[in-house]
């Protein structure tokens, strides 16, 4: 899962340089986006010939949809960047500010810089396809704005190894039993508005003293979901409260397991066609297929989706609790840090 690290610095949307859209063109496109029906769009695709996605998502997910869009449109290139938030979001607004863009079409999970844009409208195009419009996407609860939609989003929950806890976990205040003490592994939300978020979620949600009671386990602090996964694989602690699901690893057969807690907490992808898109057409293309049913089950690895019924899915994307930009103030993520340092580290 990607983390938002300086998120929260670039929430002044309206301050970006915009560039000039003429009609519904692109102003540091090649071509122009069509006017006409969505045969139109398709047809125009599929003469520009490429398209370009910068994303968030992990490279498993990213190297699925490649291989599901290149099976639908075998003459349209999919390339994509991946890249963590802070370094994807400031490109896409010098793109914008420049008129001279790369991506057609940006996932992203900043909750802050998601918002601002999307009330801006300055960094993206109307979404034009009809998947958006199909009654199962919900229309009305996924798309911000017409410009953002709502992709998939990344779930944390419980995790356990097998071998040593082979009745699994079923709350997360499990994890706070005598037994587990000094062999509970735990993110470190150090200045990270996400995991912060997720620090507040368990406390609303499972207890107010929870977080004070996780701290008194004395748990290993890993500085990332994926190095919990790792040490809940190699047995170096045994639960966990905060994991990515661990669908890979059970596949794999690695002696581990994961469930997510009711309610869930995660972060949301959401995904737009950016203002200068070089192929205007082939992202319109690109932002429908990923809502469609072949693009939400190529993405189905460990994640909750936005269309029901997909196989993989850990979850429905609109029953995810997701961060409150509103909340996660610079103020309050550095006032959270320090608490939590002084709690978990002394």
């Amino acid at each position: 899962m990607t983390l938002i690290r300086r998120g929260l610095s670039t929430m002044a949307v309206t301050a970006f340089g915009i560039a000039a859209l003429t009609g519904c063109g692109s102003a540091g496109g090649s071509t122009s986006a069509v006017e006409g029906s969505w045969d139109d769009v398709v047809a125009a695709a599929n003469a520009e010939g490429a398209v370009m996605l910068y994303s968030s998502q992990n490279t498993t997910i990213l190297e699925s949809v490649k291989r599901a869009w290149s099976e639908k449109y075998p003459d349209i290139a999919l390339e994509f960047v991946r890249g963590t938030d802070a370094d994807l979001n400031p490109r896409i607004e010098t793109e914008n500010k420049t008129g001279k863009g790369t991506a057609d079409v940006h996932v992203v999970t900043d909750t802050a810089w998601i918002a601002s844009a999307a009330e801006s409208g300055a960094l993206s195009q109307e979404l034009r396809g009809g998947a958006f419009d199909e009654p199962d996407y919900d229309r009305e609860r996924s798309v911000k704005n017409d410009r953002f939609f709502l992709d998939v989003a990344a779930t944390l929950g419980m995790g356990w190894n097998t071998a040593t806890v082979p009745d699994g976990l079923a709350d997360p205040r499990d994890v706070l039993k005598p037994e587990f003490r000094g062999k509970v592994g735990v993110v470190n939300p150090v200045g990270i508005a996400s995991y912060i978020d997720l620090y507040r979620f368990y406390g609303e949600h499972f207890g107010e003293d929870f977080v004070a009671r996780l701290a008194e386990q004395q748990p290993r602090i890993y500085p990332s979901a994926l190095g919990v996964s790792q040490a809940l694989t190699s047995g170096e602690v045994v639960v966990s409260p905060m994991v990515q699901p661990l669908v890979q690893e059970v596949a794999s057969g690695a002696p581990v397991n994961w469930a997510l807690p009711t309610p869930s907490w995660g972060t949301p992808f959401y995904g737009h066609v950016t203002s200068v898109a070089p192929h205007p057409n082939a992202a319109q293309l690109l932002a429908n297929f990923l809502v469609s049913p072949e693009g939400q089950r190529a993405q189905a690895i460990g994640v909750a989706t936005a269309l029901p019924g997909i196989d993989g899915a850990t979850a429905d994307a609109h029953d995810i609790a997701g961060p409150d930009p509103a909340q996660l103030t610079p103020e309050f993520v550095e006032r959270e840090s320090r608490d939590w340092e002084r709690a978990f580290q002394g």
